[in-house]
Parts: C-alpha cells; structure tokens; sequence
C-alpha cells in the first residue's frame, strides 16, 4: 500500500473510532432516534442531489436503509443512551464479525474454513470477557450486540446489492432511512422531547451531529471506498481492527472514561479472533464481506 493511502487507512479508522465520543456527546442533548434520524438526513442531503442513482435494485437498498440505517443505529444509540460506554462501545460491535459469518453460512451458502472459525471463536471469547464487566448494565450492552446482529446482516445484503459506488450507495442508504427513523422518533421519543431539543440546540450537539453525518459518513466512507477499489477488502479490512483501539483511546481522552484491563484483554481477544480469520485471505472463502460502518 502507498504511503498516502496507508495514511488515509489509518485516518479513516481514526474518524469511525472518535465517532463514538461524537454520538456520545450528541446524545447528551437529541433523544436517541431523533439524534439518528438528523444524522442520516444530513448525509443524505443534499448529497442526494449530486450523486446520481444508486446503481443497484431498489429492494436492496431499502433492505440496507431498514437494517443498518434503522435497525443498527437505532440500537447502538439507544444503548449508548442507556449507558454503554463510548469506548466499549467502538470494541463490542466488531463482533458483527461473528454475525457475519453466521447469516453468510445461512443465506449465501457460504463455508468457512477452520482458521474462520477458530479466529470467531476466539473473538466470542472476548465478547464474554468484556460481558462480565457489564453485568451492572446488561440491557445496554445487549442493545449494542443487538446492533452487531443488525450490521451483520446489513453486510450480507449488501454483498448481495454489490454496489459498484459504496459513497453513492450510503447516501440513499441514509436518504431512505430518515423517513422511518422519524416516524420512530415521533412515537418513541414523542414530538415534545423532539421540539425540546431543538430549540436548545447549542455548539457541542451541532457538531457532534456535523461531525456523524459529514466527516464519519460522507468522507469516512468516500475514502474507504477509495480504499477498496484500490486495493480489495482483503488487504483494507484489516485496517477496521484499529477503529475499537481509536475508540477507546478518544473516550479516555475526551470523555475520561477509565480503561480496564478486563476490557484491554477482551479487546485484544477480539480483535485478535477476527483478524485471525484474515490472516489467509479474506473472511469467507474469497468472499470480500467484512465492512465497517459508524
């Protein structure tokens, strides 16, 4: 890899991984759904009107809208919301790994090798480790699984859309998510705590919801998809591995949250399953479905 595109790797993995203390922070003011539904209506627009179709079946994307867009972060926010730790957080949901594998053996047929499975093996493990020490809080961190669960199926539907501009892509993604997503804002959180929370709207909560919507979404995924077409999942996916360690490492530095040395091994056990699972290719027998979203 070129030294410029190994930099925008790591550049990449470091705006998805401080992406978490930017939801935290929105989260603070906008109600979870809410906080979802403005992030993906403003990378949708006005970027819808640039980008062009989105070169792929409708009912894939709608699938994909209703799945990551809603489902996804529905839940991962709600689990923030409820307590998750940012930095545990960007860890946990590499376990859409597991899930990956899972829905790809059941829907694409697909057959993993040993090492596969030995590497997800590994990585559950180091899902259970850091579930000990959310006993306290359970449900969040089962929302934040239930999140992992909808991204794993997201990434099989979109192997099966195999959009040939990811950038385009995501944008109607987001476009087709917002409607739904409002909808569950109105019912859930109810239209007072909405309208409350945009007429308070201050600096931090615009730019935490900015920096979601244009830098994570928009110039996260323009330079991922960059990425893949450069070079394959095979050699990029990796970089995704360092999305949970720049994690981590902003919500200690911007958000004071402790590091735990029971989470520092669960980390290590899980990243380290998935990356055991690429050491000889890519995930699925030469099938190139690990991606990364935030």
């Amino acid at each position: 890899m070129r030294p410029r595109h190994l930099a925008l790797a790591v550049a990449v993995a470091a705006i998805w991984g401080f992406n978490f203390v930017a939801i935290d922070a929105g989260l603070d003011h906008f109600p979870p759904l809410m906080f979802s539904a403005l992030r993906f209506g403003l990378a949708a627009f006005p970027a819808l009107l640039l980008v062009g179709r989105p070169q792929v079946p409708w009912r894939w994307v709608i699938a994909v809208a209703l799945i990551l867009g809603v489902t996804k972060f529905s839940l991962l926010f709600a689990g923030m919301a409820a307590g998750m730790p940012a930095g545990l957080s960007s860890l946990v949901l590499q376990s859409q790994a597991i899930f990956t594998m899972l829905f790809a053996v059941l829907f694409l047929r697909e057959r993993p090798r040993r090492i596969q499975i030995a590497g997800l093996a590994v990585a559950v493990t180091g899902v259970l480790v850091v579930a000990t020490r959310m006993g306290a809080n359970l449900p969040a961190f089962l929302l934040v699984i239930g999140a992992a669960v909808a991204w794993g199926l997201s990434n099989v539907a979109t192997r099966k859309a195999s959009p040939p501009d990811s950038l385009r892509f995501m944008v109607w993604v987001s476009a087709l998510a917002t409607g739904p997503l409002v909808v569950l804002s109105l019912l859930i959180d109810g239209p007072s705590a909405d309208l409350a929370a945009l007429r308070a709207i201050n600096t931090e909560a615009l730019l935490s919801l900015l920096y979601i919507a244009l830098v994570s979404t928009l110039a996260g995924f323009a330079g991922w998809g960059l990425l893949l077409r450069v070079y394959g999942a095979a050699t990029v996916a990796p970089f995704s591995m360092l999305v949970p360690f720049f994690g981590i490492a902003s919500a200690a530095v911007f958000l004071g949250e402790p590091v735990y040395l029971v989470d520092v091994l669960g980390g290590v056990l899980v990243v380290g399953g998935v990356l055991l699972g690429l050491v000889r290719g890519d995930l699925f027998s030469g099938r190139r479905l690990v991606r990364v979203e935030a």
